[in-house]
């Protein structure tokens, strides 16, 4: 077993129509406005952005994030990642009764000297630090979602930039 190779899963249940919530999550460059852990996103181009993470554990991570796959029709992000984690990011926004389910799904390797180092040891508080991370996360979107007026097909209003290279997660 790899012990610096990680696979993640989430979902997230959100009381707002599917097409709202892919549009913030297309849009990376607002993570930081709504995802406390996330930092810093800066955009290098239409596809690609840097990013820096951190949650409770005391370290930040710095990826080089790239846009994948944007498919509005398909309700699919995916986005690769490089630098402390190398790997694959992907949400999946389903309708679900009145509102929408999000899937995250996440599978990397870390690359930071310091997670490879304690890879055996820390493997629990780093898996405990990102479903911190991930609850988060998903409080965050539910105040951001809530806060913005929808617009037509309960859209929020404003740029849905979002290729992904703001895309952080």
């Amino acid at each position: 077993m790899d012990w610096c190779h990680y696979r993640f899963r989430s979902r997230w249940d959100l009381d707002a129509p599917p097409a709202a919530v892919f549009a913030v999550l297309a849009n990376g460059d607002d993570y930081p406005r709504w995802w406390p852990q996330v930092r810093e996103v800066r955009r290098i181009d239409e596809r690609s952005g840097a990013a820096r993470f951190r949650s409770l554990v005391p370290y930040d991570l710095r990826l080089i994030v790239s846009e994948a796959r944007q498919d509005p029709a398909d309700g699919v992000l995916e986005i690769g990642f490089a630098g402390d984690l190398e790997g694959w990011a992907r949400w999946t926004v389903l309708s679900q009764g009145t509102g929408t389910r999000a899937l995250f799904e996440q599978e990397v390797v870390a690359r930071k000297p310091l997670l490879r180092r304690l890879a055996l040891p820390g493997r629990p508080v780093f898996r405990a630090n990102h479903a911190l991370m991930m609850r988060a996360g998903l409080r965050g979107l539910r105040a951001y979602l809530a806060a913005r007026p929808a617009g037509p097909a309960g859209v929020p209003p404003g740029p849905a930039s979002g290729p992904s290279g703001g895309n952080a997660v």
